[in-house]
């Protein structure tokens, strides 16, 4: 099996699969106040400071939640709720058009059942929110916006956002900034400081931690709304039974992928331009999604900057390639018949036939927006790998055209 779908999960590293299976086999609850339970209550508060001391947050800062998905929830409700509650003339919510589906849902459902109002920042041809894009769209009424939300770095075509920038423009107007960074955790630098993001979003299972549980970093004094009520755990943000095994592998995946995260973004930079090298000598229509790499002037269909290496401006493990006449879903099956595992964009959306959101937003059109697929590479990766998918991609492209060249005619000959 050659596995190129870290960006969907990555496997668990040595370190986080020892402490999980050294906390599941002890017993302790760490609300309760006998010797058990103190001494799980001792395993997540040491897990808090790990983790605070890596993203440089205070540990009051961490609440410990089940995942991404939860945190970014309980970030965009919870502050807008918030928010409505001390000033209601406060409706308006600012989110990138090109944010995960757990963003993307919240803020359509807090419009639909919340009287929220909306807006998607427009994002460049590489997928970037441009800082006057966010200035002009508070400065129509910035005592009517109730929080903004930009992603750290894109899920699907790895694209890493100005995040200070942004967030100083937030700050400017009086208003909370929140970015999901669960991408872009363990592979950039991610730092709490005072002048950024009021709220971070991380998750375990990204950098090598179990799935099923994640952190919201909230800046002290920051008002925020629960989701969930019931045993006031986590500074009563997040009631609920704390998952200490989880919790106690969290912390160090995530201390091992930060100390090792300088090194390991170059490694993987370097294993990501080879893919997009090969594959292009492969398929010479193939078309690279996001920022350019590092003096590659076609293929990236936008600004960014550099974007090579550890650069800032693109993930290090991520290549996002469009293959045109192809149809993504058939290219992934043909690959994975093959041994070789990726994925169309983001897993939260595998099998819904629809046209990524994010190549949309970028200006791409449906047809090419269809025939993508996401590379994406993590700790386990190496070499071997990446000549195991270019053995594979020309006849994959060549079988998967000729398929979707048929099915064209077909289309075109029922409809005469």
């Amino acid at each position: 099996m050659t596995y190129l779908d870290h960006g969907a999960t990555t496997p668990m590293r040595p370190e986080a699969l020892a402490a999980y299976t050294a906390v599941l086999a002890d017993t302790g609850n760490a609300s309760s106040l006998h010797a058990s339970g103190r001494r799980a209550r001792r395993i997540v508060e040491e897990s808090r400071e790990t983790l605070a001391g890596v993203l440089g947050a205070r540990p009051s800062d961490v609440v410990f939640t089940g995942g991404g998905t939860e945190s970014d929830n309980l970030a965009l409700k919870g502050l807008y709720w918030s928010r409505r509650r001390a000033e209601p003339g406060r409706r308006r919510v600012l989110v990138s058009a090109v944010e995960h589906r757990a963003v993307l849902d919240t803020v359509d459902w807090l419009g639909r059942a919340q009287d929220a109002e909306v807006e998607l920042l427009a994002v460049d041809a590489a997928g970037t929110v441009r800082p006057d894009t966010l200035a002009a769209a508070l400065e129509r009424d910035p005592d009517s916006v109730a929080v903004v939300s930009v992603m750290w770095a894109n899920n699907e075509v790895g694209t890493v956002q100005p995040i200070a920038e942004l967030a100083t423009i937030a700050h400017r107007h009086g208003v909370p900034f929140h970015t999901d960074a669960v991408q872009a955790f363990g592979q950039i630098p991610i730092a709490v400081t005072d002048e950024g993001p009021d709220a971070i979003t991380v998750s375990a299972h990204k950098i090598g931690g179990p799935i099923g549980v994640g952190a919201l970093v909230v800046r002290r004094g920051l008002a925020m709304e629960p989701l969930t009520h019931g045993g006031g755990q986590e500074r009563d943000i997040r009631s609920g039974t704390l998952n200490t095994a989880g919790v106690a592998a969290f912390a160090a995946a995530a201390a091992r992928a930060c100390a090792e995260a300088p090194q390991e973004s170059v490694r993987l930079a370097a294993l990501r331009d080879d893919l997009v090298r090969r594959v292009r000598a492969e398929v010479p229509e193939a078309v690279l999604n996001g920022a350019p790499l590092l003096g590659d002037g076609g293929g990236g269909d936008g600004g960014g900057g550099d974007g090579g290496g550890p650069g800032p401006h693109r993930l290090p493990g991520n290549a996002h390639l469009t293959f045109p006449g192809c149809e993504g879903d058939s290219l992934l099956m043909l690959l994975d018949a093959r041994g070789i595992e990726c994925s169309t964009g983001s897993a939260c959306s595998a099998g819904v036939a629809r046209p990524s959101h994010v190549l949309l937003a970028m200006g791409v059109d449906e047809a090419h927006a269809r025939g993508s697929l996401r590379f994406s590479l993590g700790h386990t990766s190496r070499a071997c790998d990446i000549d195991a998918l270019v053995a594979a991609i020309g006849p994959v492209v060549e079988r998967a055209s000729r398929a979707g060249a048929l099915a064209g005619t077909s289309g075109s000959m029922s409809g005469t």
